[in-house]
């Protein structure tokens, strides 16, 4: 499947601006795997189907899940904004025909990371959080700090994640505090 084939995909499933937001995070993603040793293909494409099934009314979302076999843990289910990523990769799998785990993995965690992430599953997550169309207060650092280390963007990343649910009063889902953790520790190491 090329790059121009899930833009057309798409195109049909979101609105303006979050296909926009796709096509930005597909070109930020692509920058950042050619930096960082990922697949800047695989970036390309993981890049513009992250958010395919964002628009689509959490029921039908449910409804892809489940068909699948896919079982939420019980944070998830308090958290439908989180089942994007789930059901994306489901959508990717089981509907798209894509089977390439790097790809379906990196969307599938998009939203939480996870401990023990690839390189491309991280440059998915900061992609989405950076890409050009976002105007929030920090991007501009964090931004700056993708230019220069990885791990070091994504322990900003999740902490901001965190702070920001936190304040909210949302749930944190385990696998970002556990994303967090092992960065946290393998920095100390260095």
């Amino acid at each position: 499947m090329t790059v121009e084939d899930c833009k057309k995909i798409i195109r049909k499933r979101l609105g303006d601006y979050r296909y926009q937001h796709s096509v930005n995070v597909s070109k930020c993603a692509a920058d950042l795997a050619e930096k960082y040793g990922a697949d800047p293909h695989k970036a390309k494409i993981a890049g513009i189907l992250h958010d395919a099934t964002k628009e689509t009314p959490y029921p039908e979302q449910l409804q892809m899940m489940e068909r699948y076999g896919i079982l939420l843990s019980d944070i998830e289910k308090q958290a439908p904004k989180l089942w994007h990523a789930v059901s994306g990769a489901c959508f990717m799998e089981y509907e798209l025909g894509i089977e390439d785990e790097d790809i379906l993995n990196a969307v599938r965690y998009h939203t939480t990371a996870r401990k023990g992430m690839t390189t491309l599953e991280k440059v998915i997550y900061i992609a989405d959080f950076i890409s050009a169309e976002r105007d929030y207060p920090g991007v501009d650092e964090l931004r700056r700090a993708s230019r220069e280390s990885l791990e070091r963007v994504m322990l900003e990343g999740l902490s901001f994640s965190m702070c920001d649910l936190s304040k909210r009063k949302m749930l944190i889902h385990p696998n970002t505090f556990e994303a967090y953790n092992e960065i946290l520790l393998a920095m100390k190491k260095e």
